[in-house]
């Protein structure tokens, strides 16, 4: 596979956020992206397998898909194995490993698959196999077809190399852009989570604002493939988008070491200009001055019948002194418990499909601009 050939390239996402993140896709010039289960595909080459993992807020990873093939025994995906064109793709001095899923087909064993597929590579190109880290190829057996793919992001694309330090149950940098995307944020108003933990949501806003590459601060897998080219990847870091925000960022929090931490990760993603952080009770948050713009928060939701019950004022305060004090603002509050989401007495509009998020299901719910 060279940089000129075309491809299908997936970009995975939670499940329910297929639609923002194809409309993210869209909006940063990527030609026809296609909303499927779990993410989205695009076709393109190898430059935009590069730009999909640089610029792409909302995709947990890029998977280049190499090849697709039907197979109904091992034996046979062996034999295919060994005709993907490997060479052109991994390079025979990075290790690599395997994983494989099976679905609805006769080859049922997925470990069996990826140690066939692995045998393939390992006799054809003679890299080393990884027993963990490495260049990760994945192998989708769905009713006998398999789809076998390279995971050019490496570590999960919501790690965008900036957030050291990390709050309790913290919302996921690609799963906030999303949510973000979804309250009709487009990077012009400001943004206040007064829950904000580590700073997740007011950090993604003003780097949003400040039109910053996503992926600018790591390191990706596709730096180990035989299809790497360092040039022209290295003018693709530095073409400049960046632009002075119109408006501020603003997180707050009861917690003190939520707020320190908040200002560390602002600093270290280089938007502590943009953003200011200060520790306060759900009762005493105010607008800042200007105009409105956007509440959203991540309130903790408890995992226990007794935690919720005692949870319940805690939301009421959050959704009476919005009500009181934030004419104007829209709000959107991300949370597992629709009891928990009435309890503030804000007017909601219809909610999406609920959201995996932490062995939870997290549904956004959304206002109008409050009267």
């Amino acid at each position: 596979m060279t940089a000129e050939q075309d491809f299908e390239i997936f970009l995975a996402t939670a499940p329910g956020l297929e639609e923002a993140l194809c409309a993210e896709i869209r909006g940063k010039g990527f030609k026809r992206p296609r909303a499927v289960p779990g993410g989205a595909i695009i076709r393109g080459g190898w430059p935009e397998v590069w730009r999909a993992n640089l610029w792409i807020r909302g995709a947990g990873r890029v998977l280049a898909r190499l090849d697709s093939f039907h197979v109904t025994h091992l034996a046979q995906l062996d034999a295919r194995a060994r005709r993907v064109p490997w060479a052109g793709v991994l390079r025979p001095d990075v290790p690599f490993r395997v994983e494989a899923s099976c679905a609805g087909s006769r080859i049922y064993h997925s470990g069996a698959a990826a140690e066939r597929i692995e045998t393939a590579i390992r006799e054809t190109l003679g890299a080393p196999v990884a027993a963990e880290g490495g260049i990760l190829v994945r192998a989708r057996i769905e009713a006998d077809l398999c789809t076998i793919s390279v995971d050019t992001s490496g570590e999960p694309l919501h790690k965008r190399g900036y957030k050291e330090a990390v709050a309790a149950a913290p919302m996921r940098e690609t799963m906030a852009s999303l949510f973000l995307r979804q309250c009709g944020y487009d990077g012009a108003e400001p943004v206040l989570d007064p829950m904000c933990g580590s700073g997740t949501f007011v950090i993604e806003a003003a780097e949003i604002a400040a039109r910053l590459n996503p992926g600018r601060a790591r390191h990706f897998a596709f730096e180990e493939l035989a299809s790497f080219d360092a040039e022209a990847w290295q003018r693709m870091r530095e073409v400049k988008s960046m632009r002075e925000p119109a408006a501020r960022f603003h997180g707050s929090d009861r917690d003190a070491g939520a707020i320190a931490m908040s200002h560390a990760n602002a600093e270290r993603a280089g938007v502590a200009g943009w953003t200011s952080f200060r520790q306060a009770t759900i009762s005493e948050i105010v607008p800042p001055d200007g105009a409105p713009g956007l509440v959203i928060a991540n309130p903790p939701y408890g995992t226990r019948i007794g935690d919720k019950a005692k949870l319940l004022p805690l939301y009421q305060t959050l959704g009476q002194t919005l009500l009181r004090r934030f004419s104007g603002w829209r709000v959107g509050i991300v949370t597992s418990e629709p009891r928990l989401a009435h309890a503030t007495g804000l007017p909601f509009l219809p909610t999406g499909a609920p959201v995996p998020h932490g062995g939870l299901r997290v549904t956004l719910y959304q206002t109008a601009p409050l009267a």
